[in-house]
């Protein structure tokens, strides 16, 4: 079972744990998301596992800043202007991935979507624990969560849940600069189906 914390130690306990190979539960200003060492083959399955999440579908990752980001990543010029444009937000960019990262992360695609969500809770566990897995906390097929309350048996499988009250409930915009398609519609989709037009 899973701890609850709620106090600024929480960040320590959290980011101990990742580095441990555990999960962690976190809030963004979406959703609550799952968090696993996005570098780590095996927490990269430990979160598969999981959420009970086919393995061809590629899960993001989210790190603290778009410096971080592109030591990760080999993103366009257009690219990296539309993430320092639109992130820290509720976008999760797909840009070509370094090799680094594990298969497992990307289901062995070249691209890996990016997030860098806005909220303070994630943001400290991101700059402590860095680059981590930005998929939502939830059994696959459940409904996302938007408050620590709504978490489904997923919690049985973090170490840590860190609970940040309710969450925005809109989940990210997903797109792909260079081939200007919108994966999914999410919050600011409008603002960034504007960027891509100009």
């Amino acid at each position: 079972m899973s701890d609850e914390f709620e106090s600024g130690d929480a960040i320590d306990a959290a980011t101990a744990a990742i580095r441990d190979g555990d999960l962690v539960i976190y809030p963004t200003e979406t959703v609550y998301g799952l968090a696993g060492d996005a570098t780590d083959p095996d927490a990269v399955e430990r979160v598969f596992e999981a959420k009970g999440r086919s393995r061809d579908k590629p899960l993001s990752m989210a790190v603290p800043d778009v410096g971080t980001a592109l030591a990760y990543t080999c993103p366009t010029e257009r690219e990296e202007r539309f993430m320092r444009e639109f992130l820290p937000g509720p976008v999760t960019v797909v840009v070509d991935r370094w090799e680094a990262l594990p298969d497992g992360l990307t289901a062995g695609k070249p691209k890996v979507g990016i997030r860098i969500p806005d909220h303070p809770i994630a943001l400290a566990l991101l700059e402590a624990a860095g680059a981590v897995t930005a998929t939502s906390a939830n059994i696959s097929g459940n409904p996302s969560a938007t408050a620590a309350d709504e978490l489904d048996d997923i919690t049985e499988m973090a170490a840590v849940v860190l609970d940040g009250g309710e969450t925005g409930g809109t989940g990210s915009t997903v797109v792909d600069v260079e081939a200007e398609t919108i994966h999914r519609r999410g919050a600011n989709a409008d603002a960034v189906e504007r960027w891509l037009d100009e």
